[in-house]
């Protein structure tokens, strides 16, 4: 059915594959809500320090 060099383009192409539905779970799970929920928490400290030096102005 297949020569030995398609069998190993068809690994190949297998393993890229399953390595990038594992890295895009990874980011969809982890890394984007720890970076979103990061840059809110920023956000919030910004605006709480503002808030604190015009009140004491």
């Amino acid at each position: 059915m297949f020569d030995f060099d398609q069998y190993l383009g068809f690994l190949a192409f297998l393993t890229i594959l399953t390595i990038g539905f594992w890295l895009m779970i990874f980011l969809l799970t982890f890394v984007i809500p720890y970076w979103i929920g990061g840059a809110i928490l920023e956000i919030l400290k910004e605006k709480r320090e503002a808030k604190k030096a015009k009140r004491n102005q």
